[in-house]
């Protein structure tokens, strides 16, 4: 999988047309794997590589600075998952001043189009984009008629009667309560991180330990 960080980028391999899709994708649970799986079952079909867009920071990392939200999962994470899945590329620009800034028309004709040269677009059915989130998917598909691409929506996943969310899976994490949160991730939450020095007190005591440094909370 190829990793693209400029937003003005123009790969030659992606000339050809993609199936894109669009998001934060935090855990990449069950809802966005629904997503992830169709756009690479219509890639397969249509013959196109597969594209995967994210920013980083998030959106939500940028308008709350102070404090922001406690990730599921790292960039490394869903870089690596993403890959695992079968993905292309990953369409990964900062998300800044700038981007947020663009108008919906802006976004589509600078990213989708020029950058990306989508053909098929597979979105949640929640999708909003654009300068203070006022694009649509409506807007997606009028744009796709002028610009000669499709736009799909994909169902909600629900666990029991709750719509499958990373911010679900947050407050089940927060409550304990880990099968819930396993059931809407679709495996056994983990985190991981970078193994620091301690007090050496575990060896010590003949039980020596690892001290992770996480970096965020969940």
């Amino acid at each position: 999988m190829q990793l693209i960080r400029r937003p003005d980028s123009n790969p030659s391999g992606l000339a050809g047309g993609s199936v894109c899709t669009i998001g934060t994708f935090d855990g990449v649970h069950l809802g966005h794997r629904r997503i992830l799986e169709r756009v690479l079952a219509v890639a397969a079909k249509q013959g196109l590589p597969a594209v995967v867009i994210s920013f980083e920071p998030t959106p939500r990392e940028f308008f709350t600075r102070g404090e922001p939200p406690a990730r599921l999962t790292r960039f490394r994470e869903k870089f690596t998952e993403f890959q695992r899945l079968g993905f292309d590329w990953f369409f990964c620009p900062p998300f800044d001043a700038h981007m947020e800034s663009l108008e919906p028309d802006a976004f589509i004709s600078q990213l989708l189009v020029a950058t990306l040269h989508v053909q098929n677009l597979v979105v949640g059915d929640d999708f909003v984009f654009g300068r203070a989130r006022s694009g649509t998917v409506a807007d997606l598909q009028r744009a796709g008629s002028e610009y000669g691409f499709s736009v799909e929506q994909a169902e909600t996943v629900l666990e029991k009667t709750s719509r499958v969310s990373s911010t679900s899976i947050r407050q089940a994490l927060a409550a304990g309560d880990m099968a819930r949160a396993t059931r809407m991730l679709g495996r056994p939450y983990s985190m991981t991180g970078r193994v620091v020095d301690g007090q050496k007190l575990g060896k010590e005591l003949g039980f020596p330990t690892a001290n992770v440094n996480l970096n965020r909370r969940a």
